[in-house]
């Protein structure tokens, strides 16, 4: 008669005043304060992430995708760019460029023109549709937006957004293999 294996016990994320307690327990000079802060912000990056991934799918765009579309806005009306400036905003290669403004004109939400003034040039440009996907993605995100600082008012807004600059120029300025502005220096 062969024993029976207890059923496994369900798998859980640790609490994070329960990881750093295993933390400093493995390494007892860990500051617990510090731990409990970024374990914090870590969480809320990948939770604020999967929230931000369901708006879009809401939309049947991709975040990939939104980049894209992110990154035609901001270079402003008319909202075209060359694949090359886009693959280089977007920290890509051509080639992945390439295939992801491939799925975006066949859903619509670009278009791939010649450049008149240039028959070499290539021109990517936001099609309305890619517009109107954008626009209804930051709708979205402002709601979500809101409903997570809801408790974060006035003069606390303004100290958190001013902490959490300094913190990302920190490690912009630290860690230039890191993506951002000081990467974009060298």
């Amino acid at each position: 008669m062969t024993a029976e294996k207890p059923a496994p016990a369900t798998a859980r994320e640790l609490g994070i005043a329960e990881q750093v307690a295993l933390y400093q327990r493995e390494f007892p000079t860990v500051d617990p304060q510090v731990e409990t802060i970024v374990q914090t912000l870590s969480r809320v990056a990948r939770r604020m992430t999967v929230a931000y991934d369901r708006q879009l799918t809401v939309l049947g765009i991709t975040a990939a995708e939104w980049e894209v579309l992110k990154a035609l806005v901001v270079s402003g009306s008319p909202y075209r760019l060359g694949p090359g400036e886009l693959a280089k905003r977007l920290g890509l290669t051509p080639a992945a460029m390439t295939h992801r403004v491939d799925r975006m004109v066949a859903e619509g939400l670009a278009t791939r023109e010649r450049d008149e003034t240039n028959r070499v040039r290539v021109i990517i440009e936001l099609t309305d549709l890619g517009r109107d996907k954008w626009l209804e993605s930051m709708r979205m995100a402002a709601v979500f937006e809101e409903e997570l600082l809801q408790d974060v008012v006035g003069e606390d807004r303004a100290a958190l957004a001013g902490m959490l600059a300094r913190m990302l120029r920190r490690i912009e300025e630290s860690r230039p293999d890191t993506p951002g502005p000081a990467a974009e220096q060298g």
